[in-house]
């Protein structure tokens, strides 16, 4: 067995118990669930789990709309409308993006709210404050709050947690809040706030079933976050997709910032631990400027950013720098090119797109040591392009250990196994997370190189194994 496995540390956890009285003469009592009730933790993370969750259940769990985020705010007194907030949607690169504008805002002393989705290991993952997740406690103790409400309202996994967000921020009194869209934008739950600025990262062919088949009705679906007084920054090159940007942010009498065009990108290295570049903006020049997070790809996700501390923002150079360098530690972001291990090396990324898997790929490539294997633990939803995505495998000349995933969204690992046999791509084996994880310390050497990838449920449980905890 290799030395490079390590079993998570053992932790020990005492569960918050909350106890609610309703009193017998009036007054106000914060849960009307039963003249008793009690809480912990680990019940009121069962409840959120049991509500529907697209990640499981795919669209019979999607409830586009805000007539129920309607409800549950106004139960909770608005709170999104408390604090000022970006809104960010795309394809890829939103959680990224999201991330660093908030590690900036946050270096530079602002109390800072990130809202983004899925969660990695901890429900609280979702509504972080200057990166750091809800304590167990908060959480216990707003489900016992607002369990009716969420009942009542026959609200989603999703939208109860979105509004949790919300929630916490305004409790936290929050100076800005980031928030990440979960699926789309124009029905998603999160497009009920009213933003000071909104970004649309990028546009590619990702759930197509809910969202349109083509670039130009997805661009439209995500064009939806839009709002009159906000400006929009984008890094949308597709040009049938851009025109409907346009269009979009004409109507509503909103600027647009198309960041590649406004802005210079003179140099950029990407390292294992990160991305230097330099950059000229509408406002200044940046030269070797520290971006906490590997890949060339990310050269976008940070002007993007850049350009909103600096627009909407007005933040000082120094802390974006700051936050930029440090975006992992400060905005308490894991999984994207995520460097376990070295000897073997071993990446994580959350990628589970065709766009998203092709960087993961090529990075993982680019950093590989020669001539050893290259191996891919993949698991996939049913929903993503499988051939398209083993193509990609083919030509990386990966040996894929498919990973079987939870719910109904997921694609079976014969599925999945006989499309890569199609595409010529080889199969190491099919099994659990833990049982492809067992075979990699057993049989992979020093000079292999390991990606983790195509789900946040593939890439979860191995920080569990290897102890990286947020």
């Amino acid at each position: 067995m290799l030395s490079f496995w390590r079993p998570a540390s053992l932790c020990y956890r005492v569960d918050v118990v909350r106890f609610y009285i309703l009193p017998s003469q009036g007054g106000l009592a914060p849960c009307s669930t039963s003249a008793f009730s009690l809480v912990t933790y680990a019940q009121a993370e069962a409840y959120l789990l049991a509500l529907p969750r697209f990640a499981t259940q795919g669209s019979t769990a999607f409830k586009p709309g805000l007539a129920r985020m309607r409800t549950l705010l106004e139960a909770m007194g608005q709170p999104h409308t408390a604090y000022p907030s970006v809104h960010i949607a795309g394809t890829n690169g939103k959680g990224s993006t999201a991330s660093l504008l908030a590690a900036m805002a946050s270096a530079s002393g602002r109390k800072t709210g990130l809202h983004t989705s899925p969660h990695l290991q901890y429900l609280g993952e979702r509504m972080r404050v200057d990166g750091m997740p809800a304590p167990e406690e908060w959480l216990a103790d707003a489900v016992a709050r607002f369990r009716t409400v969420f009942d009542a309202a026959e609200a989603s996994f999703f939208e109860v947690t979105t509004a949790l967000s919300f929630l916490y921020f305004a409790e936290q009194s929050v100076d800005v809040a980031v928030i990440e869209t979960g699926l789309g934008g124009r029905l998603d739950a999160t497009n009920i706030l009213k933003p000071v600025a909104t970004v649309i990262t990028h546009i590619g062919l990702d759930h197509t079933d809910l969202l349109g088949d083509t670039l130009t009705a997805i661009a439209r679906e995500k064009a939806g976050i839009i709002k009159h007084g906000a400006p929009l920054f984008t890094a949308v090159n597709d040009a049938e997709a851009l025109v409907v940007l346009r269009t979009v942010a004409a109507e509503r009498g909103v600027t647009i910032h198309e960041v590649a065009k406004e802005s210079t990108v003179h140099h950029t290295q990407s390292l294992l631990g990160g991305l230097r570049m330099d950059v000229t903006t509408p406002v200044r020049r940046y030269a070797a400027l520290q971006v906490g997070l590997p890949g060339h790809h990310q050269t976008t996700n940070a002007l993007l950013a850049l350009r909103i501390a600096e627009d909407v923002f007005s933040l000082h150079e120094t802390a974006m720098r700051e936050g930029l360098a440090d975006v992992r530690t400060v905005a308490g972001l894991r999984g994207r090119l995520e460097v376990l291990h070295q000897d073997p090396l071993i990446i994580a990324d959350v990628a589970h797109n065709p766009d998203g898997l092709a960087t993961a790929l090529s990075f993982a490539h680019a950093h590989r040591a020669q001539p050893g294997m290259f191996y891919v633990m993949l698991g996939l939803m049913k929903d993503k392009a499988a051939p398209q995505i083993a193509d990609l495998l083919a030509r990386a000349g990966a040996h894929v250990l498919v990973t079987a995933l939870e719910g109904d969204r997921a694609l079976p690992t014969h599925t999945l196994a006989a499309v890569c046999a199609t595409a010529s791509v080889p199969v190491v084996r099919k099994g659990s997370v833990a049982e492809n994880w067992q075979w990699l310390q057993e049989y992979a050497a020093p000079s292999d190189t390991v990606l983790v990838a195509g789900s946040h449920q593939v890439v979860a449980p191995v920080l569990g194994f290897l102890g990286a905890k947020m």
